[in-house]
């Protein structure tokens, strides 16, 4: 029997081709590493740069794409790791950047010292560290050490500072600090030991700075004067470094050279000076200053010759002051070049006034002291040139004087100036000579016309031998450099004879008068008042 036709495989129902590819029903071959690709690329988005993306065999499409995402993770991870070899040398040269200004924070400059803040930083550790602890403050400042900067330039004054911070080295113990304050200012912090340990620091810097110091061909005496402040508990460090420093003052005003240790009387003592430069301050812009004259006697003659002008201070609650009551506040204050130029400008005034309306004794002059601040001003010349001729006044009717020691360590700014003075016709005077160098070598260099003996030397004149053959010598000194003399002090008629004897020329002093006000030196001048040793001496009626 042939097949039913009916049951015989019909074509249409054969299996559709389209079947076998229906992706609903089998599994895409690409499906699996287009997830991995996926995974990957989340993975190195995600920081993993050492991931790394499979290559098949295929080398279709999708291996392009992974081959191209492994070379930009490559390049990546390059990136990165020169990013962070860039960050870490960033970072050592930050680290050492930060030590390098931690060092200059800590250390001072110049003499490789530790610095204020260092300073402050360790005596604050030994304030507050340790209650049994004992710290002490030692401040140190050289004496007339700007004189060393004037006279002999300020490499010079730095040599000198290095000296003297290796000569504190030496003289410190474990465990202390040598620090620079600043300027010619340094500080010892004595971490325990009291009082007692820091004296014998204080003690032994003082010894050994008082040792010259060679720099180059040139021998520089160096000197300090010293300050001691003891901690305890509660106390601020900047309190203890301006006790300090308040201490070291004191011991200045009592005699360079020496140490003092602080008191808390001697914060009554600073305020009182601190309101005394306030005041002196005020008493130049109200005119409450006065110049009085002490006349200066020609010993050859027993006439006037001159004066010394000497500032004098009308306070309105204290009376007249001397000069020794305020002179060292005007210098602590910053004043001295105003109070200098207020008392020249008034005795050139006074001059213009005597010579316009007297008929002054042949070649008398007025004598003015002249500070060392004033010396290093350089328009000091021009400053007197302009009251000269405002007033109409010849140079020579005034001296300048100018104190011994300054006049050995004077510099270039001092000698122009003297100069300068020399040559508009003011002659300039030694002051105090006697009691300082005293030397036949620099008295030949100088242009000085007269030296003025200190009153110290003639006060012994008449009672001691020695004395007298001292004052004799200085005389001889002075007149080998072909100077005039002038004595200080001279109280008594003995003491006048004796320095007319050993030839010195001029003499003042209380035996003459006192320093009196401008108008009662009028009336000496005038003859209408008579010197105090005129009642003393047949030869002054």
């Amino acid at each position: 029997m042939t097949a039913d036709s009916g049951n015989t495989a019909d074509p249409g129902d054969a299996a559709d081709p389209g079947d076998a590819a229906d992706p609903g029903n089998a599994a895409d071959p690409g499906n699996g590493r287009l997830d991995a690709l996926v995974d990957g690329i989340v993975r190195i988005s995600s920081g993993d740069l050492g991931a790394r993306l499979p290559v098949s065999d295929a080398r279709d499409e999708i291996d392009a794409l992974t081959v191209g995402i492994n070379l930009l993770a490559d390049e990546l991870q390059s990136i990165y790791a020169d990013l962070e070899n860039r960050v870490a040398e960033r970072t050592i040269e930050l680290q050492r950047a930060r030590a390098e200004l931690q060092r200059l924070v800590d250390t001072d400059d110049l003499t490789g010292l530790a610095s204020r803040r260092l300073l402050l930083e360790r005596l604050g550790e030994a304030v507050y560290g340790s209650a049994t602890a004992d710290p002490a403050l030692v401040v140190l400042d050289l004496d007339d050490f700007r004189l060393i900067n004037d006279s002999l330039g300020h490499s010079v004054g730095d040599a000198v500072l290095l000296h003297v911070a290796n000569r504190l080295r030496g003289v410190v113990q474990p465990g202390q600090l040598v620090a620079r304050l600043g300027g010619d200012e340094f500080a010892i912090m004595v971490p325990e030991g009291g009082v007692d340990a820091a004296l014998a620091v204080a003690r032994r810097a003082l010894e050994v700075l008082e040792e010259r110091v060679m720099i180059g061909p040139l021998h520089v005496g160096v000197e300090a004067t010293a300050g001691v402040r003891c901690g305890g508990a509660g106390i601020p460090v900047e309190d203890l470094l301006r006790d300090a420093d308040t201490a070291m003052n004191q011991a200045k005003s009592e005699g360079k050279g020496g140490v003092s240790i602080f008191t808390p009387a001697m914060h009554q003592a600073a305020r009182e000076r601190m309101h005394l430069v306030s005041e002196l301050r005020r008493a130049l812009a109200a005119d409450q200053l006065e110049a009085f004259y002490q006349p200066i006697v020609d010993l050859r003659t027993d006439r006037v010759a001159g004066a010394e002008a000497l500032v004098r201070w009308r306070h309105p609650e204290r009376g007249l002051l001397a000069p020794d009551a305020f002179l060292d506040a005007a210098e602590e204050g910053g004043l001295m070049v105003e109070l200098g130029r207020w008392m020249l400008g008034n005795v050139v005034g006074q001059v213009g006034r005597w010579t316009r309306e007297l008929e002054l004794p042949e070649n008398f002059r007025v004598h003015v002291n002249i500070s060392p601040s004033e010396l290093r001003h350089g328009d000091l010349a021009a400053f007197a040139t302009r009251l000269l001729q405002e007033q109409g006044v010849e140079g020579w009717r005034l001296t300048l004087e100018i104190t011994e020691s300054l006049l050995v360590t004077r510099g270039d700014v001092v000698d122009r100036n003297m100069e300068a003075l020399r040559a508009i016709g003011i002659p300039l005077e030694i002051d105090d000579f006697g009691t300082g160098y005293s030397s036949i070598s620099y008295l030949q260099s100088l242009p000085a016309e007269n030296a003025k003996i200190d009153r110290s030397l003639t006060q012994g004149l008449l009672v001691e031998d020695q004395q007298r053959q001292f004052v004799s010598a200085i005389l001889d000194l002075i007149h080998t450099a072909g100077m005039g003399a002038v004595a200080e002090g001279v109280e008594e008629r003995g003491q006048a004879d004796l320095l007319r004897s050993l030839r010195c020329e001029y003499a003042q002093g209380y035996y003459f008068s006192r320093p009196v006000p401008a108008e009662t030196m009028r009336e000496y001048l005038t003859g209408a008042r008579q010197l105090a040793a005129a009642a003393d001496d047949a030869r002054w009626a």
